[in-house]
Parts: C-alpha cells; structure tokens; sequence
C-alpha cells in the first residue's frame, strides 16, 4: 500500500503547478484523500481534500479560489491543480489517505498512509 506523489518544482509567482499523488495496492476511491503541506519552520497544514464519496472538494482558506482537486478512478491517481501560486505556498507537499471516513479533514493524524512528499518552490 503506497501513495506516490509527484509534480513539483520551482515555479514563479502566478504560475501553475499540477500535482500527482499516485496510489498502488489499494483503490483510492475507496478513501479520503487529503493533501498537506509543510513550509519549514512550520506545522503540517490541511490544503485540500476529497472524500471516497464524492461531493465537492474542500480547501483550506489560504487556497481556495487557486487549487482544485480531482480524482481519475481509472487511473488510480488524484491530482491537486494550483494556480495563481504565491510565495507562501512553497512547501512540502505530501498527499494522505483515510480507509475511515474523516471528519476533521484537516488534522493529519486522522491519515493512515502518507506519500513521500514532493517539494514546490515558488520563487522569481
């Protein structure tokens, strides 16, 4: 059970970035997926999440109106599409999966099985 995640880079400011979280073993539309980020110096922070039952994805203040969120059953792969990307968003971005469905979509001990990470650098 493994969740890759991929798609970062150096991008500058109003760029976009799409991102990959890759899961191999288990059926993600089985899950809720989260996706997080950690700037250094700074805790692990919700960004955005989608659960195995449908419905609207959710975002944190601090991207909504940017990001998007979406799942393709078919190719066992969610995608996180950020746009208008800002300085702050530089981080580590890691996506999370939930077999139980998560309430509190944004605290990640509630995620079982972690991506390893892929690093997204906004900069001029």
């Amino acid at each position: 059970v493994q969740l890759q995640a991929s798609g970062g880079g150096l991008v500058q400011p109003g760029g976009s970035l799409r991102l990959s979280c890759a899961a191999s073993g288990f059926a993600l539309n089985d899950y809720d997926i989260a996706w997080f980020r950690q700037a250094p110096g700074k805790e692990r922070e919700g960004v955005s999440y989608i659960s195995s039952s449908g419905g609207r994805p959710l975002f944190a203040d601090s991207v909504a109106g940017r990001f998007s969120a979406s799942r393709d059953n078919a190719q066992n792969t969610v995608y996180l599409q950020m746009n208008s990307l800002e300085r702050e968003d530089t981080a580590v971005y890691y996506c999370a999966a939930s077999r139980t469905r998560v309430v509190l979509w944004y605290r990640p001990r509630l995620y079982t099985t972690w991506g390893q990470g892929t690093l997204v650098t906004v900069s001029s």
